[in-house]
């Protein structure tokens, strides 16, 4: 079974002030992000399904039916090709999860998982 040892992935920075790690499975792409306060990503639509979920923090995201806040332990589901924006309202950590696999976040190239067999 393939582990994937979070804390030891590289941090990269997509956007000012999103600081992601980023591994794949066979079909879905997994960003931890890090986010300062106030940082944002602007109004966008990609194929992708991505689904947010908040660990700590807040987050404000932008949906066709209006302005959402989400706190700790809520998550919300973009479709496809939805239009979407998130901006940290506070200090936050989250996880973003992508079906299909994204080749790219935020312009830059995801890397390849580091997994371990157990």
């Amino acid at each position: 079974m393939p582990l994937v040892d979070v804390p030891s992935l590289p941090i990269l920075e997509p956007r000012a002030g999103w600081h992601g790690q980023f591994f794949h499975s066979e079909h879905m792409t997994f960003a931890y992000y890090a986010i300062a306060a106030g940082s944002a990503v602007h109004l966008h639509d990609h194929e992708e399904e991505e689904v947010w979920h908040v660990l700590e923090g807040e987050l404000e995201i932008s949906l066709p039916d209006g302005v959402h806040r989400l706190h700790p332990g809520q998550a919300a589901i973009v479709r496809g090709g939805e239009r979407h924006g998130v901006r940290a309202v506070r200090a936050s950590r989250v996880i973003v999860v992508d079906h299909p696999v994204r080749a790219t976040v935020g312009g830059i190239a995801t890397r390849a998982p580091q997994t371990a067999d157990l």
